[in-house]
């Protein structure tokens, strides 16, 4: 868990430090900018592969190689001369991260008791819900004192930590089988998740007519169909897609990226808001979204048993409830608008995080086969992945473009349009989520502890 914290912080914080980074190694901020979606893109091609190496290598020697990649590539990102050794060690670290992520899930899905998993997966939650938001500000703390180098210094030092410690304690926990790498069903799912990443992440840049948007999203819908079909006819899949024919899992995928579209989109406006419409610094910025972050880390555990008592259901209607009326404070929010309020509609916005990330997936992969939780594990964390890079370049896209065709608005009254319009989208998408565990969900606290005594 100590791993996940550092190797997740390391997801958000560069967006601070990036402009240390672009002026350090003199490149243009669109160049930059590759630092964080090239990061994205080698998860979401790196994700699927989970599945096939949980069930192939032992845990502990997985674990381990997971942790020296991602070890080398903070040591070669501290010493970076250059933008491409740079680029090359963030996709070292997204490597690592992106097999420790699924890894952590699986293990404790497999290892405690139905009757706790709940609560132990709302523990995991914090630290992959509250370091994300945390880090920007720590990073723009260590970026002003010393700088950006020592950002990568800190963090290799917990992994090298919890490198020494697992060598020691860690056991291999998982069953592991001869099972041969389907490497053109890999190469399938590359093309799929990364055209997806890639094709939504070049909206930011270019616009959606442009070929590197559509050319990039129709490779990954063609990939993703002889994907499909590959995985549905393969007696011993690459990825196990027939986990989808569960309808409680198919809900959780359904939920989490209706969840992620709208945390990784109002994660990104939240700031700008607070910078360029309300004028106020990078630091209080990041101290705007800290309370919400406590909120989520806080409410992560408590969520976890609740999940373990009563089940899904309540929690994604109050989830839902949550970001609905979040999203719509954030629709009505003025020039004028007190920075209380954007600090108050946050916090409902990471109560609904804290409430559902992770019982989300404990409620899917609890409806499964165990023998195919890391198969469950891996897809939804793809998919979450991919919708939130999709989140974070639709909203901003809208954004934009409203701004833009503003003709009786002009400057931050034109943005602050273009925003205005972004919360309203992710409303609706919101409304969906509340719909789903008003309508769709069905779960009781008889039923769960039906499941428990079983």
């Amino acid at each position: 868990m100590l791993t996940c914290i550092a190797l997740t912080m390391l997801s958000t914080a560069l967006t601070t430090a990036l402009p240390a980074i672009v002026a350090d190694l003199q490149i243009s901020v669109t160049t930059g900018q590759w630092l964080t979606s090239g990061y994205s893109l080698a998860m979401a091609i790196v994700m699927p592969l989970t599945a096939f190496l949980m069930n192939r290598v032992p845990t502990k020697k997985l674990y381990l190689s997971a942790l020296v990649i991602a070890l080398i590539g903070m040591v070669l990102c501290a010493l970076a001369p250059n933008f491409p050794i740079m680029m090359m060690s963030r996709i070292l670290q997204a490597i690592g991260n992106g097999i420790l992520i699924s890894m952590a899930q699986v293990i404790l899905l497999t290892i405690y008791p139905m009757d706790r998993i709940g609560a132990i997966m709302g523990w995991y939650g914090l630290s992959i819900t509250a370091a994300p938001v945390i880090a920007p500000t720590l990073a723009g703390m260590i970026v002003d004192k010393l700088n950006w180098h020592a950002i990568f210094y800190i963090v290799g030092a917990i992994v090298f930590v919890s490198l020494i410690w697992a060598l020691n304690v860690f056991e291999d926990v998982l069953d592991v089988t001869k099972k041969k790498f389907d490497l053109l069903s890999f190469l399938l799912s590359a093309v799929t998740f990364g055209g997806f990443t890639l094709g939504f992440g070049n909206l930011g840049t270019y616009g959606f007519a442009s070929l590197p948007v559509l050319g990039a999203l129709l490779v990954g819908l063609i990939g993703g169909i002889l994907f499909a079909r590959r995985q549905m006819k393969a007696a011993v899949p690459f990825l196990d897609l027939r986990v989808l024919k569960t309808k409680e899992y198919a809900l959780s995928v359904f939920g989490s990226i209706l969840l992620y579209l709208v945390l990784m989109g109002s994660s990104m406006l939240m700031p700008l808001y607070v910078q360029s419409i309300l004028g106020k610094s990078a630091t209080i910025s990041g101290l705007v979204v800290l309370p919400g972050s406590l909120v989520s880390a806080f409410l992560s555990p408590i969520a976890g048993r609740i999940y373990d008592k009563v089940g899904i259901r309540i929690l994604t209607i109050i989830g839902g409830s949550s970001l609905v009326l979040s999203n719509i404070g954030m629709f009505f929010i003025h020039i004028h608008t007190g920075i209380w309020m954007a600090v108050c509609l946050n916090i409902l916005r990471c109560a609904a995080t804290g409430c559902l990330l992770m019982p989300f997936v404990t409620w899917g992969n609890k409806n499964i086969p165990p023998e195919l939780t890391a198969h469950g594990t891996a897809l939804l964390t793809s998919l979450r992945t991919v919708a939130g890079a999709i989140g974070t370049a639709v909203f901003v896209g809208i954004m934009n473009t409203v701004a833009r065709n503003s003709h009786t608005l002009t400057g931050s009254a034109a943005l602050l349009h273009g925003m205005n319009v972004s919360f309203l989208v992710m409303t609706v998408a919101s409304g969906l989520l509340l719909f789903t565990g008003l309508f769709l969900i069905k779960d009781s606290r008889t039923e769960v502890l039906i499941e428990v005594e079983n």
